[in-house]
């Protein structure tokens, strides 16, 4: 169970991780010492999983996202065992979600442009097999994105 002070130290880590524990103690009033347990907790109990660099997408040449939605063939185990094994191997899908709704799956996939875009689709999503229909939609601006769940 996380207390209010354990709610607090994730909500700074989630803004700035690569705080000192001297810092975060300096906001939270407590040790150093009890600041390092604390994650140190959080990290073993995997309230924490990981720390990652964020990267800026224009700067990769990777800006242009598409949300791309997936109907399958149908929802047999076999059929979804295996797009679900084949989307993992695909570098430019960031996040796949089973979803309810009118499409089973949505992919997140950034590229450089439409024409790296459509040539992921010809050659490498539609490659795989039991896809029934794809929709795709392209995002004009980013309004908000962020990686931090405020507790």
């Amino acid at each position: 169970m996380l207390d209010t002070t354990d709610k607090k130290l994730i909500n700074l880590l989630q803004n700035d991780s690569k705080q000192t524990t001297k810092q975060l103690s300096l906001q939270l009033n407590l040790s150093i010492t009890a600041i390092y347990e604390r994650i140190k907790k959080l990290e073993n109990n995997n309230v924490i999983e990981k720390y990652v660099a964020i990267i800026n997408k224009y700067k990769i040449e990777k800006s242009f996202l598409v949300f791309c939605h997936i109907k399958l063939i149908q929802h047999s185990k076999e059929y979804v065992t295996t797009f679900e094994r084949e989307i993992l191997k695909l570098e430019e899908v960031s996040e796949c979600f089973h979803v309810s709704g009118d499409y089973d799956y949505i992919l997140k996939v950034y590229v450089k442009d439409m024409d790296e875009y459509r040539d992921f689709m010809v050659t490498k999503l539609t490659a795989i097999k039991y896809i029934g229909s794809t929709h795709s939609t392209f995002a004009i601006e980013e309004v908000k994105n962020t990686t931090a769940i405020k507790l």
